[in-house]
């Protein structure tokens, strides 16, 4: 909620450009959004966040950021920027001036001038668990990620984002994410545009009349991906070398026609998608970013896009209209209709936009059309194509519609991102590079169809090229679960509560029970672990439950084998059976929760071994000195350590005059102890002498005194 000072009157009037103040004055309160709330889904593979303005635009002041795939490991973001426009003719504003032509940009820029954002919400299927490393929950701060809970939505999030425009036309757009393992590198997203005759904040109605011609177009643009940059060209970070490829001219003989198992890639699903080429300075074939100075892993086997499930044939008829959109194909990067505010001078501008959205490129720089299919012989730079320095956007238009006063139409699309997984890109990124290093190599390398090639950039390429039947499956699975209305076999939800805790000559780890474990199909647990690294591939290194060694379902498990010295990460995860699996959205057998539920992202550690004999005991610091800055004694402010002590234990702090203040029940097997110097009562402790005994379960103990000065 925001209050503003000018009149609705004067905000329209300084948005036509007259040069008109009126003297009325009022203060209203609105319901607003700001341009830059965002929300962040972090349940899978592919996370991205998504903003208040109904687009986004990836770039942050210091990277672009977002469409994040694979998840755990860093520097994954594709997203560039996805520009959205809408445009109508034969507009009438509500001051009565008449436009042949009003055209609309969703960015930031124009929040509170044209768009209007009046929501934004997430709300999750159920809480996020909390994960808890050596006392240290570090899944808070993502529980504002949440505006609200809803158990009965089918998707594990839903954000919804509400836009009114000037136009009168309400944009509602709807992104549904999953995190069944089949389904979590893809968001579905709805729009619906519904003439509401709202051109502002606040609930009241300005327009009534019908909205004729609306057209609705997207340009986006894919970096594919922002470390793969680092070894194809700096530039690549916006996408200056993507190219762009469409599927599914054909749709409308095919529609009809279902997706199986037994083949569940076809190139009639309508759909665009990008990756990055070749940069021209280059003496190597950069194709999947081979780290060339390095290990030579595939840096960027990124295949990103858009495909279309559903467009309403009218705002009478909702269905599937198979002759949409009316573009599908590319256009040049950063050369396109603009303007910074609407006047009556920027009209020239709005018709050209109203054309682009038409079919017809801007410039004639784009075209209903496959790019790369068509350029890449004579072209191996994309952008050398059309020499627009932005790089090259996928095209997608819709239209026209009209709509009547309180009607909609709504367009669903799937955003995605797919290809080889971080094994096979060091496996074939590795065997490359020794190639490279030695001219000599000749192979025999083998392709992807078992056969072999002595030419290891063709070796490399096929491999790569396998990426474009990843976002095929992509979309073909998001449009099976489209048509199945969601109703995707659904996994177990994952334990609400996962805790590890650094220890002596252990590293225990507790949860507690998933919400499923009651339900027939309840298979049981696995925990994964990597060492060193938390973006690394994990091993499974305990497994309870159905089919599994220890058949018995338990909460706990004590990781026995770590060695001193080294950082350990985990996650847990709940599976099923598969016998709920059984339907045509995915691979039948058992299904997970996610493990972007429970990964942890700090590490754990074996810690200093129990001490041999009671009189080796010390306190750190002695004195300690309340008065000391931070950081002085240790990381963590009021620490007060105990070294050398029992692996079990119990530890009582008692003032010089006897009063016990603090109890320490210590049993994680280690030699040290941390106290934040605060009582059982939560009192900081204060100047003076205090005396500590340790006492083993077996009854020795022994007093240690330590003296606190201000």
């Amino acid at each position: 909620m925001k209050i503003h000072l000018l009149s609705k009157t004067v905000v329209k009037i300084l948005f036509l450009g007259l040069v008109y103040f009126s003297p009325s004055m009022v203060l209203r309160l609105e319901a607003q959004v700001e341009a830059t709330e965002k929300r962040y889904v972090r349940i899978g593979s592919l996370q991205s966040h998504f903003s208040a303005y109904g687009t986004e635009r990836a770039w942050n002041n210091r990277y672009y950021e977002g469409l994040r795939w694979p998840a755990e490991y860093t520097q994954q973001d594709n997203a560039v920027i996805k520009r959205f426009w809408i445009a109508s003719d034969d507009f009438t504003d509500e001051l009565g001036n008449f436009w042949d032509v009003m055209a609309l940009y969703f960015s930031a820029g124009f929040v509170g001038e044209t768009i209007f954002p009046v929501e934004l919400k997430q709300t999750a299927k159920f809480e996020i668990p909390t994960v808890i490393v050596d006392g240290n929950n570090i899944s808070a701060p993502y529980v504002s990620d949440i505006d609200d809970y809803n158990p009965a939505q089918i998707p594990d999030r839903i954000i919804t984002n509400v836009v009114n425009t000037i136009m009168g036309v309400t944009v509602t757009r709807k992104i549904y994410a999953f995190s069944q393992q089949y389904h979590d590198n893809y968001f579905i997203k709805e729009f619906t545009f519904t003439n509401t005759g709202n051109t502002d904040y606040d609930d009241d109605i300005e327009l009534h009349a019908p909205v004729k011609g609306l057209r609705i177009g997207w340009g986006t643009r894919y970096s594919v991906c922002r470390e793969g940059a680092q070894y194809i060209h700096s530039q690549q970070v916006w996408g200056k070398h993507s190219w762009v490829t469409v599927r599914g001219e054909n749709y409308s003989e095919h529609y009809n026609e279902p997706i199986t198992l037994n083949n569940p890639i076809v190139d009639w699903i309508r759909c665009g998608f990008q990756w990055a080429g070749q940069y021209s300075g280059n003496s190597w074939d950069n194709l999947g970013g081979p780290d060339v100075f390095g290990t030579g892993r595939l840096t960027a086997p990124h295949h990103a896009g858009v495909a279309i499930l559903h467009v309403d044939k009218s705002a009478t008829d909702s269905t599937d209209d198979p002759e949409q959109p009316v573009t599908l194909g590319w256009h040049a990067g950063d050369t396109y209709p603009g303007y910074t505010s609407i006047s009556l001078n920027v009209v020239p501008q709005m018709v050209q936009i109203y054309s682009m959205l038409s079919g017809n490129p801007h410039k004639g720089l784009g075209g209903n059309e496959r790019f790369y299919e068509k350029y890449h012989e004579t072209n191996p730079d994309p952008w050398t194509v059309h020499n627009d320095q932005g790089g090259t956007n996928l095209w997608v238009n819709y239209g026209p519609f009209d709509l009547q006063p309180g009607e909609s139409v709504t367009i669903v699309e799937v955003e995605g991102v797919a290809g080889l997984n971080r094994t096979l890109c060091e496996q074939i990124g590795a065997r490359w590079k020794k190639a490279y290093d030695n001219p000599d190599d000749k192979g025999p390398f083998e392709l992807p169809d078992g056969t072999t090639t002595d030419d290891k950039d063709i070796f490399k390429d096929a491999w790569f090229d396998t990426g474009k039947d990843s976002i095929m499956l992509t979309f073909s699975r998001a449009k099976r679960n489209y048509d199945m209305h969601y109703m995707i076999p659904q996994p177990p939800l994952p334990p609400p509560l996962f805790e590890i805790k650094s220890g002596g000559n252990k590293i225990s780890l507790r949860w507690s029970p998933s919400p499923s474990e009651g339900e027939p199909d309840f298979g049981g647990y696995r925990i994964y672990r990597a060492i060193n690294k938390s973006d690394t591939v994990h091993t499974e290194i305990f497994a309870c439950g159905k089919g599994t060694d220890h058949p018995e379902i338990v909460h706990q498990f004590d990781d026995t084998t770590p060695v001193r010295g080294f950082a350990y990460y985990y996650y847990i995860v709940a599976f099923n059976d598969g016998s709920n699996n059984n339907t045509e959205a995915n691979p039948h057998g058992p299904l997970h929760s996610s493990k972007y539920y429970t990964r942890t992202t700090e590490p754990a550690f074996l810690q200093r071994p129990p001490g041999e004999k009671l009189s080796d005991i010390r306190i750190v610091p002695n004195p300690y000195y309340i008065s000391s800055p931070k950081g002085s004694h240790f990381s963590v402010e009021d620490e007060i350590r105990f070294y050398n002590i029992p692996g079990e234990c119990t530890i009582r702090i008692f003032t010089e005059r006897g009063d016990l203040i603090k109890t320490i029940v210590h049993d994680d097997g280690s030699g040290d102890e941390v106290w934040n110097s605060v009582t059982d009562s939560r009192q900081v402790i204060v100047s003076g002498i205090y005396i500590v005994q340790f006492e083993t379960p077996e009854g020795q103990s022994i007093y240690k005194k330590f003296a606190v000065i201000r």
